[in-house]
């Protein structure tokens, strides 16, 4: 049997990694999934690395939208959005319309919101749990 879990896991103050383990019960990892866990984390854990571009991506689900667009909406300035634009672009997250001058970034796939969305319970889910643990530990303790 093979079970896979993915965890997000803080690793500064607003930075997660995501983090995939494979556990194989009985057996041991086929090389072809174990290829494509590389893959996946290499191409899509790479790219969700930090927590602006992942904003990029929920601002681009809402709509298209230029750089100057998504500056203004995230508050950040023109050359760090342009890098983290290039990265999604690197990795097939996003991609560019040109009209005229102006280049405006789409989201490639739905199914990152998707993804994103759903680590996103998995990650309330935890933090329920933990405040219902030290809820439990408190009353237990006094």
């Amino acid at each position: 049997m093979i079970l896979v879990a993915i965890q997000a896991v803080p690793c500064d103050y607003n930075h997660f990694y995501i983090c995939i383990s494979v556990y194989v019960i009985g057996g041991h990892v086929p090389y072809a999934l174990e290829q494509e866990v590389n893959q996946l984390h290499a191409e899509i854990c790479a790219g969700l690395a930090d927590p602006k571009r992942i904003l990029i991506l929920y601002a681009l689900h809402e709509k298209p939208r230029n750089v100057n667009e998504l500056v203004e909406l995230l508050d950040l300035n023109q050359p760090m959005v342009s890098r983290h634009l290039k990265v999604l672009r690197e990795r097939g997250m996003v991609y560019t319309n040109r009209f005229g001058a102006t280049v405006v970034y789409s989201l490639a796939d739905e199914r990152l919101i998707q993804a994103l969305d759903l680590l996103r319970a998995v990650l309330a889910s935890k933090l329920m749990n933990q405040a219902a643990l030290a809820e439990t530990f408190d009353t237990t303790s006094h």
